[in-house]
This record gives C-alpha cells, sequence and structure tokens, in this order.
C-alpha cells in the first residue's frame, strides 16, 4: 500500500485518492441511510404504535422519494451547481435529518382503538425523513458522478474504481445494519438514529477536507452563473434556498392521503399517499416523452432498443418492489416469528438486514468472474433473461420464507437460518438484474437521452419502493396477533410474492428471444 504521485494527481493503490474520499463518503451516507431505514418500521410500530398497514405505506413512500429525487439533484448539479457543492448542500441536509431522527419524544400509549401519540415528534419525525430525502436526491447521483470524472475517456482502471466504490456501499449497509438496529433496538431508538447522523457528519467532514483530492473535476460548470440573479437573489443561494423549501414540502407530501371514496367505492374505497400521486404524475410524463421520442426520427432500430429498454426498466420496478420487502415484512417476520439465535448470537430483527449486503460483498468477485467466463464459452443469458432469472431467484428467495413458516421448530418459532438461506437467493438474483440493468441502460439507450433513461432507471427503483410498501400492506396484522397466526399470515404473503417473482421472470424468459431480436443484441 503506497501513494505515488501521477500527472493526473496523488494515487493510492494505483487509483486517484478522490476515490476514496468518495468511497467514505458513500460509505458513512449509506451507513446513515440503511441503518435508519433497518430501524424504521419497527420504530413506527412499536414506538409511535402505528398500524402495520401505514408503516408499510410510509417506508415505502419515503424511500420511494429518496430514489426519485435524485433525478432532480443531477440536473440540478449539471446546469448550476456542480457536483461537489451538491454533495456538500446534500450531506448537510442528511446530517440534519438522521438527528432530527434521534427526538423520539414520548411512546405511544392508551388503548388499542384509541392510541395516544406523540404529535410534535411524529411532526418532527416527519420534517426528518424529508430532509433526509431531499439530501439523498443531491448527494446520491452527484457522488457516483464525481467517481466518473476521476478517470480520463477510456482509462482501463474505472471499472476497478467503481467496483471499489460500490463495494463502499455494501460495507456501509452492512456495518449499520449490525451496529445502529443493535443500539437503537436495545438501547433506544434515539441512540440508533443519532449514531447514523454523527457518522454521517464524519462522512461530511471528510469529504469536505479532502476535495481537494476532486482534482476540479466537480466544479460549477460555469461559475460566473452562480452570481447571476434569479427572483433577486444569485442562483447559488436561490437553489439552496429552493432545496429547503422542497423539504417543507416533502414533509407535508410524505403524511398527506387522498381518499378518492366514490370513484373507487365498487373496489372497496382506496386511499393513497400523495407520494404515490407525485410519482405517478412523474411516471406518466416520462411516457409522454418516451412516446414522442420513439418518433424523433431515430432509426428502426434504436426505436427497437428503447422499447426493450424501457420494458425492462418497468420490471425492475416489481423485482423491487418484492426485493425491499427485506427491509418491511421480511423484518417484521424476523420480530415477531423468529427465533434469532445463531452463531451463538441472538441477533435482533433489523440485524438481520445486513445479510444482504454481506452477500452482496461475497457474491461480487464471483459474478464478476461468472460473466466474462460465460461469454467465452456462448452461454451468456441475454439482458432481457437476466432479468427473469433476476426475478425467479427474488421469487424464490421469498418462497424459502414461505416454507419457513410451514416448517416451526418445537418452540413455535421459525429458525433463523431460513432467513440466511433466503438472503443468499435473494442477492443473486440482484446480482442478476441490478448491476446488469445499469450497462443495460448505457447499452441500449440512443446516446444523447443516457442521462434520462438513466433517471427513468432509479425512478422505476422509486417505484418499486412504493409497491413493496403496498405489497407489505398484505401481511399487516392487529397488535398483539399470536405467533402461530402471525406466521401463518407471513407464509401466506411469502407465498403470493413467490409467484409473482417466478411467474413474471418466467414470461420473461419466454419473452427474451422476442426481445433480443428487438433489439439487436
Amino acid at each position: 500500500m503506497h501513494t505515488t504521485e501521477s500527472a493526473a494527481g496523488r494515487e493510492f493503490l494505483g487509483h486517484p485518492i478522490g476515490l476514496f474520499v468518495c468511497f467514505l463518503t458513500e460509505m458513512w451516507e449509506r451507513f446513515a441511510f440503511y441503518g435508519m431505514k433497518a430501524l424504521l418500521f419497527l420504530y413506527l410500530v412499536k414506538h409511535h404504535r402505528f398500524s402495520d398497514s401505514d408503516g408499510y405505506v410510509l417506508l415505502g413512500t419515503y424511500a420511494g422519494l429518496a430514489y426519485a429525487l435524485p433525478l432532480l439533484g443531477g440536473i440540478v448539479a449539471d446546469r448550476w451547481l456542480g457536483m461537489r457543492k451538491a454533495v456538500v448542500f446534500g450531506g448537510a441536509l442528511l446530517v440534519l435529518g438522521q438527528l432530527g431522527m434521534a427526538y423520539t419524544g414520548a411512546p405511544a400509549g392508551g388503548e388499542a382503538q384509541v392510541v395516544d401519540r406523540d404529535l410534535y415528534a411524529i411532526q418532527v419525525m416527519y420534517f426528518s425523513l424529508a430532509l433526509i430525502a431531499v439530501g439523498v436526491g443531491f448527494l446520491k447521483p452527484n457522488i457516483s458522478t464525481i467517481v466518473g470524472r476521476l478517470y480520463p475517456d477510456g482509462d482501463p482502471r474505472r471499472e476497478a474504481g467503481f467496483t471499489i466504490f460500490y463495494m463502499g456501499i455494501n460495507v456501509g449497509a452492512a456495518l449499520s445494519s449490525l451496529i445502529v438496529a443493535y443500539i437503537g433496538e436495545n438501547y433506544g431508538w434515539g441512540y440508533g438514529f443519532a449514531l447514523s447522523g454523527v457518522m454521517m457528519a464524519l462522512g461530511l467532514v471528510q469529504f469536505v477536507w479532502g476535495q481537494k483530492h476532486l482534482m476540479g473535476k466537480a466544479e460549477p460548470p460555469d461559475p460566473a452563473a452562480l452570481r447571476q440573479r434569479w427572483l433577486g437573489l444569485p442562483i447559488e443561494p436561490a437553489i439552496y434556498l429552493l432545496g429547503v423549501i422542497g423539504t417543507v414540502a416533502v414533509w407535508q407530501i410524505l403524511q398527506t392521503k387522498i381518499d378518492f371514496g366514490p370513484l373507487t367505492a365498487l373496489a372497496g374505497g382506496h386511499e393513497v399517499t400523495l407520494t404515490e400521486v407525485v410519482a405517478v404524475v412523474m411516471g406518466l410524463g416520462l411516457m409522454v416523452w418516451f412516446a414522442r421520442f420513439l418518433f424523433s426520427g431515430i432509426s428502426p432500430v434504436e426505436r427497437g432498443r428503447m422499447i426493450v429498454l424501457m420494458v425492462l426498466i418497468a420490471v425492475s420496478a416489481l423485482f423491487w418492489g418484492i426485493y425491499e420487502q427485506s427491509y418491511g415484512t421480511w423484518v417484521a417476520f424476523a420480530e415477531r416469528g423468529m427465533d434469532r439465535t445463531t452463531f451463538g448470537i441472538e441477533w435482533t430483527a433489523g440485524q438481520t438486514t445486513s445479510f444482504g449486503a454481506i452477500f452482496v460483498i461475497l457474491f461480487s468477485p464471483v459474478f464478476a468472474w461468472l460473466w466474462p467466463r460465460l461469454d467465452r464459452l456462448g452461454w451468456n443469458p441475454s439482458l432481457p433473461a437476466k432479468f427473469g432469472w433476476g426475478l425467479i431467484f427474488c421469487g424464490l428467495g421469498t418462497g424459502l420464507l414461505a416454507w419457513a413458516a410451514a416448517s416451526q421448530g418445537g418452540d413455535g418459532l421459525v429458525s433463523l437460518w431460513w432467513m440466511i438461506g433466503a438472503y443468499a437467493l435473494l442477492v443473486v438474483g440482484e446480482m442478476v438484474l441490478s448491476p446488469i440493468g445499469l450497462s443495460a441502460v448505457t447499452t441500449l439507450s440512443v446516446p444523447r437521452v443516457v442521462g434520462m433513461m438513466m433517471g427513468a432507471w432509479f425512478l422505476a427503483s422509486a417505484f418499486g419502493e412504493m409497491i413493496a410498501g403496498r405489497f407489505g400492506t398484505l401481511a399487516a396484522m392487529d397488535p398483539g396477533t399470536p405467533t402461530a397466526q402471525a406466521i401463518a399470515i407471513y407464509g401466506d404473503t411469502f407465498a403470493f410474492l413467490m409467484w409473482v417473482g417466478v411467474i413474471s421472470g418466467a414470461m420473461m424468459l419466454i419473452a427474451s428471444p422476442f426481445m433480443r431480436r428487438a433489439a439487436h443484441t
């Protein structure tokens, strides 16, 4: 291990030092994000006594916003602010949001029918979640962009650099689930959330300290433009002000529900969140743009590829809708129906979310070796086929938990080993679909709209989070539900989601030859 000097700047282990600045920033940001996410559902239903349904939906809509807003954060950085300033501003909002979550107020009291909640603490929570969502919107897309800009065009180290960076995401996720969840569940919710905030602050401090190693690659495209005035303010502070105003808007959006009442009386009524309405409007806008683009003079080959890409993006939303049960129904299942003792350790329910990140770390080198090997043998599946297999493995992982629910031990609980096996299958699906999806965007998209289609990919992830919240409500139950009955409810839900994943994956495999021809790959 040594530091060297190159023409481009200082290097460490053969890579720009700026890579490791970004690595640590993303690691602590993901530590904070996933640590808080591992606790959120349990915190909602146990401390504030939200219903299961409300807890699942809030978990999904909040995470959905956190994945939708990076589309706007990337545009703002590209056109005006630059990546470095966007990361610093986003990081500051994240610190405030994570520390705000540390204020938990009084636990809910009262009877089951009339719950007495600390309404002030709940409003602080909603505002803190809004700060985190907007902060992620500014930080998430731009820290990744900085990594790419640290390498010249054609630099063979770029892929290895992103591999190192991706490892930071999963190291942060694994550590946070183990540490933050343990502290939050055993010593107090506020202590877990506070630790997330402190570590995010550490990540922000080291980014500011290490920004000199970014080699000027993350600066505003036109610094003079930031001093121009808009509505009486220079553009730069106006952007920050709009970020704050946007946070206030998200604060209200997160807790606003719309009852369509008589419009859906035949279906039994349907109350949706304003977050879901916003996401649908964004999705419809994307579809209108896409339809117009298909007939904007592009070639038949380009049109075929774009249609296939949009199908893959839509399919990914379903995949994430099943996958993200790991932070909702899987956590609840671990809390209410599992013997969580293994390796001589009693794991908390939130700590079980670490298994996913651990398997990603273990499997990443395997799949990095596997794809080139299959390609040389002529066995490498097409992009649509990989998406099909991703859905199937995701369904099988969920199905293993359905089987587990019918295989209780003598104590009436389910062994944690079932969940470990389920995570292994789930992550195989992730490895087959998630990084391949990012590659598909760059491979199939018309070059001039790659950025827009990457935004569509993350918007689909946002839809997936919201779908996950709605799927979670299938396993909603009243407080005090007997363990045997709870396990049966989870088993039925997991069995349903298994068939959703397996059947949709099989349909993708059947369609893959036709899609491959349409994409001319």
